[in-house]
């Protein structure tokens, strides 16, 4: 096999080489034969799953338009790279923030009236704006190059960010599983130990395990003990269709559009809200490309380059916001999958795309995870939102921001103060008129805002991107700048 691997034929679209690569990664999967890559397209499927299609059920938006879109997503996102990069792009969790703070709005002056899908039209608008940023910046980053666009952005800037959404997030989880703590518990104790102990697949696929862990917890406790909060109602199951549409119109941006001119307040509140947040998501997507890069030993920050993939993260958010699906993001877990099975082939993350959007129109697929009890749920996102905050925290920390520099330490106090402050006052949000429409701003907005301004303004920039951080060790194998270049 391993003979057979070093002579396989290049796929199109991929780098010419397998040179320094090990003896067993396979970068053209056709040597493997259909079944074999069928069967791993189904594995990086089940990687992306879980998280996925937890945050429609955390937002209320369409399960079945979040797996279309994923799948869409991702063949753009190929398509805009050169087909050369294996990522799949799944729902990201750094906009929930926004959508619960839009959703949150329900009720209060200028927004009232408005029931839960039309506030989700408006934070979807918000996300258009960002996916638009992402296109805007990938443009700024071929224009004028990768170093000076981020300095814009540095780990002190976004780790504060992304600590924030995880804090904010935080009360959403523990109200969630305490409808029922047994419940959540279950799913709490599968995923620290499929990820801690977990072998091989399981370790990447914790969150899927949690998910099922918990749910056959609350199908033992609600349907056959009798404990109310647990029950799991499968009449939804056996309503639902097998073959249907898979989002509905009023669920998309369009109608709020249509009226863009009486609704002009509450979308630029919108886009306030939300678009801040790629400052942080653009960030995790650098992180997400250097990981592949290291995982699969090609620098793609230099070939199809940066621009590139960040203009297809970016189109693809673009298009599920559009439609009413969750903003995109490229997915560590599909990382993951590539380390264990060494096939670095992106055809076999087209296949996942594909049954994703095979899936996405099967309406009662769609109604059995709705049928995830709030415990379920609340449990799973218990971790997931602490993670969110680690991953804040590990971005100060590998980046080595230097806290005894009073700049640094005023960037990050101001805004996590802004964050956390705003986000749990008794407002909820700083309000204020524009002309006749009234302009709401959430705690994460502000503290982005102000933590971008502040960095802009303040001396003592000292941050340089490279492209060959945080993951890639020794950048001369991958093809790309020697150390200290």
């Amino acid at each position: 096999m391993e003979r057979e691997q070093e002579r396989a034929p290049q796929a199109h679209g991929t780098e010419s080489t397998n040179a320094g690569a090990p003896l067993d990664a396979i970068y053209d999967a056709r040597v493997l034969g259909l079944p074999k890559m069928g069967l791993l397209g189904v594995q990086h499927l089940f990687a992306m799953f879980g998280a996925t299609v937890l945050v429609p059920l955390l937002t209320g938006l369409s399960v079945s338009s979040t797996l279309l879109f994923a799948g869409l997503g991702t063949l753009l996102f190929h398509l805009l790279t050169k087909r050369m990069v294996p990522a799949f792009l799944g729902s990201s969790f750094a906009f929930l923030a926004g959508y619960f703070a839009l959703t949150g709005m329900a009720g209060k002056p200028g927004w009232e009236g408005l029931d839960k899908t039309t506030l989700l039209a408006y934070a979807s608008v918000g996300v258009c704006v960002a996916a638009f940023i992402y296109v805007v910046v990938s443009g700024l980053v071929k224009a004028f190059g990768v170093k000076t666009v981020m300095r814009f952005f540095p780990p002190v800037v976004t780790g504060p960010i992304i600590i924030g959404i995880g804090l904010v997030l935080s009360p959403v989880a523990v109200n969630s599983a305490s409808t029922c703590w047994p419940v959540a518990l279950a799913g709490i104790v599968a995923v620290i130990v499929a990820s801690v102990f977990g072998k091989g697949m399981v370790k990447i696929i914790p969150i899927l395990i949690g998910v099922l862990v918990s749910y056959l917890t609350a199908v033992v406790l609600g349907n056959w003990c009798g404990v109310a909060s647990a029950a799991v109602d499968f009449s939804k199951i056996g309503a639902a269709p097998w073959i249907g549409l898979p989002f509905h119109w009023n669920e998309t941006v369009f109608p709020v559009l249509a009226h863009a001119g009486d609704n002009a307040g509450r979308i630029l509140s919108a886009v306030l809200i939300v678009a801040p947040l790629s400052a942080a998501t653009m960030m995790e997507h650098v992180g997400d490309i250097s990981a592949i890069s290291s995982t699969v030993e090609r620098n793609y920050f230099a070939n199809p380059g940066l621009h590139r993939t960040l203009a297809g993260d970016g189109l693809a958010t673009l298009l599920a916001a559009l439609f009413g699906a969750p903003a995109n993001t490229t997915y560590g877990e599909n990382t993951g999958v590539l380390s264990l099975s060494k096939v670095y082939d992106p055809r076999v993350i087209r296949i996942a795309a594909v049954l994703a959007i095979l899936l996405a129109f099967c309406p009662k697929f769609a109604a059995v995870i709705t049928t995830l009890p709030a415990a379920t749920v609340g449990g799973v996102s218990f971790i997931l939102y602490g993670m969110i905050s680690a991953v804040g925290v590990r971005n100060l920390v590998e980046h080595q921001v230097d806290f005894s520099k009073p700049r640094n330490m005023l960037i990050c106090a101001v805004s996590i103060v802004c964050t956390l402050g705003i986000s749990f006052s008794k407002a909820g949000a700083v309000t204020f008129d524009l002309g006749t429409a009234k302009i709401s701003l959430s705690g994460l907005a502000v503290g982005a805002l102000i933590g971008i301004f502040l960095n802009a303004a303040l001396p003592g920039k000292d941050y340089a991107f490279s492209e060959t951080e945080p993951n890639m060790k020794d950048p001369e194998r991958f093809g790309g700048p020697k150390a200290g270049k």
